[in-house]
């Protein structure tokens, strides 16, 4: 079967693609609501690292970005042996302590919207967890991938 074309919420998503495992299916029998909350956690870390900056330059700048807020609408269900697709953009930067970023999760088969997700992430000092001014290599790199939504 041809996979229908994925329309993005927003253009040129950061991508990363799952297939539904027995493992992720819970006892109504489609995939389990945390299951897709961790698709979301995969995707947002992978579009971190292909930005260059992944747990080590966290370390080095003794900065990370952690979620101060999570909201997903559950649209529809996956289920066994489905191949879905999570899309990511970071879709606000306040230049100082705060960033937004979104997902869609789609089902290749059919091109349908599975999932929608958005974040309020704040920038913290890693060796207290108090919230601190982001770096400037935050600012730089992530600040450079943010899209404009209203586009």
């Amino acid at each position: 079967m041809q996979d229908k074309p994925l329309t993005w919420d927003y253009p040129a998503p950061f991508t990363q693609e799952f297939s539904v495992q027995a493992e992720h299916i819970d006892f109504i029998g489609h995939v389990n609501n945390a299951v897709y909350v961790s698709w979301c956690q995969q995707a947002g870390w992978e579009h971190s690292l292909s930005l260059g900056l992944g747990f080590t330059e966290y370390q080095a700048l003794d900065a990370a970005m952690i979620i101060r807020r999570a909201n997903y609408d559950y649209i529809l269900s996956a289920y066994a042996g489905e191949e879905c697709v999570m899309g990511t953009w970071l879709t606000a930067n306040d230049h100082k302590l705060t960033m937004e970023r979104c997902f869609q999760l789609l089902r290749k088969s059919d091109g349908k919207t599975l999932l929608r997700g958005h974040w309020q992430l704040v920038s913290i000092r890693m060796s207290n967890g108090k919230p601190r001014r982001m770096p400037v290599e935050f600012d730089e790199r992530y600040g450079a991938a943010v899209i404009d939504p209203a586009a």
